[in-house]
């Protein structure tokens, strides 16, 4: 359950993608959308989300992954049920820019839960494997689950199915997850899925905190009041947020997002870049003075981290331009239904899950053998674009992400100590929403080529940049 129930929340975050993409012309229809419109409830989710990651990770990593964890799951839920119940389109906006919010309070904390609770060794790796396969399976079942809710159902079935997963999960979550966070917030971190203290069964199974003692009517062991220590840490982590880097990295992640989307969109794309631009260039001066910076310097700059958040970039980047530009030739081109259409992307994520679970195994090659996988289904796109050509093409790709995913993830967060877990979370998460975005403007245009291209280019270079990367330590401390 330590492992399971933070990816059971990041299966219903990513199914709240597809399973609204889906339904769309349904929303439309019954809510009187305007194309415009309509097209801002897909994008708003993954726009916010993206912007609020990185101040989410450091939340996460100051008071607490459990806390910020049922809090986003919590926000999340709420969010969903107000979609579900939206009258009007600019309501279900607002909801759904709510959702990006819980999603991304949920994500990176999820994730620093599972590397707590699996420090090290093979069953970190297991656990890795279930967490990306969990994100693609959730993929997967948006396209099935949408089409069913909406068709048989309702399409306020596609929010209100996420109601009564965030509920249990939160409720489950104090009960099966150790809350962990980093030591300069004022509490010791708890051991990752520790068993509670002697006594704890009358609290109906609460682990305990440090500082605090097994029941509510008792003192704590330094004489002040249950759960003193704890409310001291969580101010002090209250002081030791950088609220105006916090603001300024969403905005700014959330106007880069948004700029990159515009590109391929024809929107525009040039203010959006320029606003994105200044926001990001305030933080850095921001972050120059702050006591506590939200993103310290010393843990961006080594090779370590930036190597597989450029990892996770390009995973993105190379495979959802190919997705999305199959199904456009699908329909276009061979006159295939929407429905029909979307049956072609389970076999890419059964292989993607597949992949994730078997990936922990391979020890050695599995990044740059990822990537040729993957530029090897975008050439063979590029050569020939029929059903068949695209089912094995999604096969091998697919395989070839998982492979890749799996490895990237766990370079990204054992390359930072056990404080910053929350934030190398976030910063994965933030790069494969940036590659996304990034692939969707280059890409879109230039065709499968040059994304197979820009596979095989990384995965030929990666061995000298791998050597590079192995040579730095990993840090025994906090780095901010």
């Amino acid at each position: 359950m330590v492992v399971a129930l933070p990816c059971v929340a990041q299966f219903v975050i990513v199914l709240d993608v597809t399973i609204v993409a889906i339904a769309l012309p349904v929303v439309q229809s019954d809510l009187g959308l305007s194309t415009t419109l309509l097209g801002w409830v897909v994008t708003v989710y993954p726009l916010v989300f993206g912007g609020c990651l990185l101040a989410a990770g450091r939340v996460a990593d100051r008071f607490g992954r459990r806390r910020t964890f049922v809090s986003g799951l919590v926000v999340f839920g709420g969010a969903s049920l107000a979609c579900a119940l939206a009258p009007s389109g600019s309501l279900l906006l607002v909801g759904r820019a709510v959702q990006g919010v819980g999603a991304a309070l949920v994500s990176p904390a999820a994730l620093a839960l599972v590397t707590a609770a699996r420090p090290s060794g093979a069953a970190r790796g297991r656990a890795l494997g279930w967490w990306t396969a969990a994100a693609a399976g959730g993929g997967a079942s948006g396209w099935v689950l949408g089409g069913l809710l909406s068709g048989w159902l309702d399409w306020r079935w596609v929010f209100l199915i996420n109601v009564p997963v965030c509920l249990a999960a939160a409720i489950l979550a104090p009960r099966v997850l150790a809350e962990s966070r980093a030591a300069a917030s004022g509490e010791r971190a708890v051991a990752g899925g520790a068993p509670a203290v002697a006594g704890d069964t009358a609290t109906g199974g609460h682990r305990a905190v440090a500082g605090d003692t097994a029941t509510d009517g008792q003192r704590a062991a330094t004489g002040g009041e249950p759960g003193a220590a704890r409310i001291r840490g969580a101010r002090g982590a209250a002081a030791a947020i950088d609220l105006p880097g916090a603001a300024f990295v969403t905005l700014g992640v959330g106007a880069l997002v948004l700029a990159l989307s515009f590109i391929a969109d024809g929107g525009p794309w040039l203010a959006a870049l320029v606003v994105a631009a200044t926001l990001l260039l305030t933080l850095t001066r921001i972050e120059r003075r702050a006591a506590h910076p939200l993103l310290d310097k010393r843990l961006l700059g080594r090779r370590a981290v930036l190597a597989p958040n450029g990892v996770a970039a390009v995973l993105t980047a190379t495979t959802t331009p190919p997705m999305l530009l199959c199904t456009l030739h699908a329909q276009h081109e061979l006159g295939l239904s929407p429905a029909l259409a979307g049956l072609l992307f389970p076999p890419f994520n059964l292989a993607v899950i597949a992949a994730s679970l078997l990936g922990p195994r391979i020890r050695r090659g599995a990044i740059p053998g990822g990537l040729l996988a993957i530029g090897a289904g975008g050439a063979l796109l590029a050569v020939h674009l029929s059903i068949p050509t695209m089912l094995i093409a999604f096969v091998v790709m697919g395989a070839g992400l998982g492979v890749a995913s799996v490895a990237s993830t766990a370079r990204g967060t054992e390359a930072v100590g056990p404080d910053d877990q929350g934030l190398a979370s976030a910063l994965l998460a933030t790069s494969a929403q940036l590659g996304t975005a990034l692939g969707l403007a280059v890409f879109l245009p230039t065709g499968f080529v040059a994304a197979a291209a820009l596979a095989f280019i990384i995965a030929v270079s990666w061995q000298g940049l791998d050597m590079e990367v192995r040579g730095e330590r990993r840090p025994r401390c906090a780095t901010g």
